[in-house]
């Protein structure tokens, strides 16, 4: 997706503490959203943005929401975002993920070649992706390593299971919802949620699409993050500029 909204935004674009290429945090640290979010804003302040149109994917949707409540957000897009699911949700979640983690350790590499078939990129990738076969084999090869590897899953994941996003009745930015139909990590219905706990938040409900859906609709996420982030910074400077003349 980097592509397609670097054509419309300067991006900037983070692997979190302990995921992708970033290092975890230091030993004694807790690997809490809340400390995820301290991160990403530390990044932002480096990189010279004071507020930003902010995405983010399941965690990463909590992380964007939690930035939205301190002031750092012009609009926030979630996709699938984690952290209001009920007890056998996350346990069904958290069972998938888990699976799909002994897999990635534990299951042979197939050739690059091998995932040059469709058929063989939709079973390597796994439950959280609908699409599958959009995957570049590359891509899937190194994501799949990283997801092996890196330390921030097992960090994160029991900071999550007790504790949900803060302060989401009070947000006062404009918040889109986007959920997979096809999310069976985290189901469909907790989007309710969402859109029931924040003021004038819009959920929409993507058809075909799984819970990490960037490489399963690209364009389409792509174009709904800068949509809404556009259109709704732009009816905010006409109320502005309304109220002030």
């Amino acid at each position: 997706m980097l592509p397609l909204l670097e054509e419309r935004f300067d991006v900037l674009a983070v692997d979190l503490p302990g995921f992708g290429h970033s290092e975890p945090f230091p030993p004694g640290m807790d690997s809490t959203p809340e400390a995820l979010a301290d991160a990403v804003e530390d990044e932002m302040a480096r990189s010279g943005f004071d507020r930003a149109h902010i995405a983010g994917n399941s965690l990463g949707g909590w992380i964007a929401l939690e930035l939205a409540r301190r002031g750092r957000a012009e609009t926030v897009t979630a996709i699938s975002p984690a952290g209001l699911a009920h007890a056998r949700e996350k346990a069904w979640g958290v069972s998938i993920l888990r699976g799909m983690r002994w897999a990635a350790q534990n299951s042979p590499r197939p050739p690059a070649a091998v995932l040059r078939n469709p058929v063989a990129r939709v079973l390597f990738a796994g439950p959280t992706s609908a699409r599958g076969w959009r995957k570049d084999p590359a891509e899937l090869l190194e994501e799949t390593e990283l997801f092996a590897s890196n330390p921030g899953f097992e960090a994160t994941l029991p900071h999550t299971l007790g504790a949900q996003p803060r302060g989401l009745t009070t947000l006062d930015v404009p918040v889109l919802i986007l959920w997979g139909t096809l999310d069976i990590v985290l189901i469909p219905r907790q989007g309710r949620r969402f859109e029931r706990l924040i003021p004038g938040a819009e959920l929409r409900y993507v058809p075909g699409i799984g819970h990490t859906p960037m490489s399963d609709a690209p364009e389409e996420l792509a174009d709904a993050i800068a949509e809404f982030a556009l259109d709704r910074s732009r009816a905010r400077a006409t109320a502005q500029a309304a109220a002030g003349s």
